[in-house]
């Protein structure tokens, strides 16, 4: 991060209201102001995961059914992925300063009545309004970082970015966990207010970086926005809801899917023949900017898949604690908050593909740890698999972000900045949907094997039942030979379960690998400039 003190000459794209009468830029007001916007974005991308690990008490908390908790999470990012790519838009029409003030306002009244919330169906509405306000928020951050700050300082500004996407997300269930063992559920909302109020005085004082265009305003593209959020929501609905109604076996999911790709091939023809779009679509003619995207996809289902998947296993398998869940998982927070300076280094003195195919690389040998998975891992056993995933998901995502927008022209940086955002997300959703749909099936699978080789009256199979029934009957159970086959049970499905979570890092580690030959496409950018003196 550079020096406070410094005052650098102007770029272009240098933020017009921090420069002095002698054309300089007075960097300590820049970087107030983009640390403003930096909190905001930890705060929307951290209550994505916060709930992950306090579901239950959230579910006692509001009288929720087992079938409906679920959405506590699929409506934040229902209404985050509407707003995200819309936000590029507001942010011109209105100004970054503006734009971002009034979403900070409204996500912090919405984590309030969140956290006040005493009903299933007012925590629903609640969350929605907080994910469209957490969406407005995420992609101007990324933006201001490409455009406000000049070559020279781009690399540490995505640094920053970058850490607070991976991380945010990663020390979601630690953080969840340990406010909900130790204040209750509603903390994981009412934590918002404080850094919420901070977020809104930095930006409101020091992040003057543009001024909006009020003609915008005229000629909205209504018609586009509907055909986008239908096209979003039904596509976000199949992904999570999906694999507990059988895809298309299901009517409602069925006839979701093809609405998605109506709306959104509808989409795709009003953003390139509407003389106003409200998305632009622009950017997707560079090459580098096409890859990136995919690099993004990935990084979204390997950083929401992964962060899903091991709390998912120490509750199912191991009966972990929210607070025991969010120690275990305090690896991978650590891991990238300390390997952030380590991948700005790295990035900045390489060629950035030579840092994709690094970071990924990294990843794919962290989550191929979890394929030899075992119903007695915990914190030692996970150890590894966590510090690579940490450390190569932070290097793929900086690299990846840089590697997007290394050719883009300054003017299509908003647009680039919500579309990789949206990317990334979409990644998620669909990276969730698929460990999901995994882990269902294949725990099915394994269980049917499993039980068809304990009827075929193997010898170790017959001894392990007449152990177990052995122990039933000096327990003094009336119905030793019952109990036998209910524990026996019991252990299968554990079994099969665990075998599952295995298929499901295979998976995983097998979509890092396609990323790194993907990495190789891209076309060659020259690495950042080091940073001149004065700047650290």
């Amino acid at each position: 991060m550079a020096d406070a003190a410094v005052i650098a000459p102007a770029q272009p794209g240098a933020p017009g209201g921090h420069v002095t009468a002698s054309g300089a830029v007075d960097w300590t007001k820049v970087f107030l102001g983009f640390g403003g916007m930096v909190i905001g974005q930890f705060m929307a991308v951290l209550d994505v995961q916060i709930v992950a690990s306090s579901l239950a008490q959230i579910q006692a908390g509001v009288g929720a059914s087992a079938d409906q908790i679920s959405w506590v999470q699929t409506i934040y990012l229902l209404a985050e992925v509407v707003m995200i790519p819309l936000a590029a838009y507001f942010s011109k029409m209105w100004g970054t300063r503006p734009f971002f003030m009034a979403a900070t306002v409204v996500f912090i009244a919405a984590s309030i009545l969140t956290g006040m919330a005493t009903s299933f169906e007012m925590m629903i509405v609640t969350r929605a309004i907080q994910g469209l306000a957490g969406g407005a928020m995420i992609p101007q951050v990324f933006a201001a970082a490409m455009t406000v700050f000049p070559l020279e300082r781009r690399i540490t500004a995505n640094v920053v970015v970058g850490l607070i996407v991976t991380l945010a997300p990663t020390i979601g269930p630690t953080v969840g966990g340990h406010l909900t063992d130790a204040f209750g559920w509603r903390w994981l909302f009412y934590i918002n207010v404080i850094p919420g109020l901070l977020s809104l005085f930095l930006v409101a004082r020091y992040a003057d970086f543009d001024k909006g265009d009020p003609s915008l305003a005229k000629g909205i593209d209504w018609t586009g926005l509907a055909f986008m959020a239908v096209f979003l929501l039904s596509m976000q609905y199949v992904l999570e809801e999906g694999s507990g109604e059988g895809w298309l076996k299901d009517d409602a999911i069925l006839w979701l899917s093809v609405l998605a790709a109506l709306a959104g091939a509808a989409f795709v023809w009003r953003q390139l023949t509407y003389r106003q779009p409200i998305v632009s679509l622009a950017p997707f003619s560079d090459r580098n900017f096409v890859i990136g995207t995919v690099m993004n996809f990935v990084s979204g289902m390997s950083l929401y898949s992964g962060t899903f998947v091991l709390p998912l296993y120490l509750a199912q398998v191991r009966d972990y604690s929210p607070g025991q869940v969010g120690t275990t998982m305090l690896v991978s927070g650590l891991a990238m908050f300390l390997a952030a300076p380590i991948a700005g280094r790295v990035i900045r003195a390489m060629d950035l593909r030579i840092g994709m195919v690094l970071g990924f690389s990294l990843v794919g040998i962290g989550l191929g740890q979890g394929i030899h998975v075992g119903d007695d891992w915990g914190f030692n056993e996970f150890l590894v698999l966590q510090v690579c995933r940490g450390l190569g998901a932070m290097i793929a995502m900086i690299a990846a972000s840089q590697m997007s927008i290394s050719t883009l022209p300054l003017s299509m940086m908003k647009d680039g900045s919500g579309l990789l955002n949206l990317i990334r997300n979409v990644g998620g959703a669909v990276g969730l949907a698929m460990v999901t749909t995994i882990l269902s099936r294949m725990s099915a699978v394994h269980m049917g094997t499993l039980s068809a080789s304990l009827n075929s009256g193997s010898l170790e199979a017959q001894e392990m039942m007449t152990r177990l029934a052995a122990m039933m009957e000096a327990a003094g159970a009336l119905d030793p030979q019952g109990g036998m086959y209910k524990m026996m049970g019991m252990m299968l499905q554990r079994k099969a379960l665990v075998m599952a979570f295995a298929d499901v890092f295979m998976f995983l580690t097998i979509g890092c690998a396609a990323a790194v030959v993907l990495a190789l496409l891209a076309r060659p950018a020259p690495a950042a400039p080091a940073q001149p003196p004065g700047s650290r």
